[in-house]
């Protein structure tokens, strides 16, 4: 009778945590970000009201929208129209400046080396969207229009509102996923109905509502950090930064 091969159980043990990380992995599917203040580490709209000596205006409006004070789809209508008007080139110029914010690209580079897909769902719009979605290798992203009118902004429409979770279940349901595989990473109260479609809702240097809804938060400003709390939360090995 041949001996069995001693290598082999020598390093059974090796070889088979190796094969469950890679399933483990392979079944974490869906990471879902927010962009402005999450994937992004600036507001856009401030920064273009700038351009009209109306940073404050647009920005009262914006914190009140991110911490669930006004109507986020009334709120967003107001700003873009104080801000009617702008040069078409300056919006651009502007959304092509956006800081990436620090360790998204190696958060998504991580994720996606592990065989995740990931999704962007944002309240912002598609000309900053289409450079995040190329840098990040973003796989689907949500997000609503700037209307321009003769090289002007005229105004918005709208296709992710204050829930978007409604945006983000198309793509779920397409893609087969699962709740369990689902993880999210957000920061304003307009994203808190994501959590309902996750396993795990992270908030992200986040307002205080949104915290109190999150499985868990994250103060330090590095998106790269979310790697660790993923791998405590589903018991992975995913590469992270010291």
């Amino acid at each position: 009778m041949k001996k069995p091969d001693t290598f082999f159980y020598k390093h059974s043990s090796h070889y088979f945590n190796i094969i469950r990380n890679f399933f483990s992995i392979r079944n974490l599917l869906l990471a879902i970000f927010d962009v402005e203040g999450v994937l992004y580490d600036e507001e856009y709209l401030p920064i273009l009201a700038e351009k009209l000596d109306k940073e404050e205006e647009i920005w009262e409006i914006t914190k009140q929208g991110i911490q669930g004070k006004i109507n986020w789809e009334e709120g967003l209508r107001t700003r873009v129209a104080a801000l009617k008007g702008l040069d078409q080139k300056v919006c651009q110029e502007v959304a092509d400046n956006l800081p990436i914010m620090t360790g998204a690209k190696e958060a998504c580079r991580v994720l996606k080396a592990a065989g995740w897909k990931l999704m962007a769902v944002s309240g912002g719009f598609t000309l900053m969207m289409d450079r995040l979605q190329k840098e990040l290798d973003l796989d689907y992203v949500y997000c609503n229009d700037l209307i321009f009118k003769d090289g002007k902004l005229d105004g918005v429409k709208i296709n992710v509102d204050s829930d978007k979770s409604k945006s983000a279940k198309i793509k779920i349901a397409e893609w087969g996923e699962k709740k369990e595989d689902i993880i999210c990473v957000v920061d304003g109260a307009n994203d808190i109905k994501l959590f309902d479609i996750c396993d795990l809702g992270i908030a992200y240097r986040a307002q205080d509502l949104v915290k109190d809804l999150a499985t868990t938060t994250l103060e330090e400003k590095d998106l790269s950090k979310i790697l660790d709390i993923i791998n405590k939360h589903f018991k992975l090995e995913l590469e992270t930064t010291v």
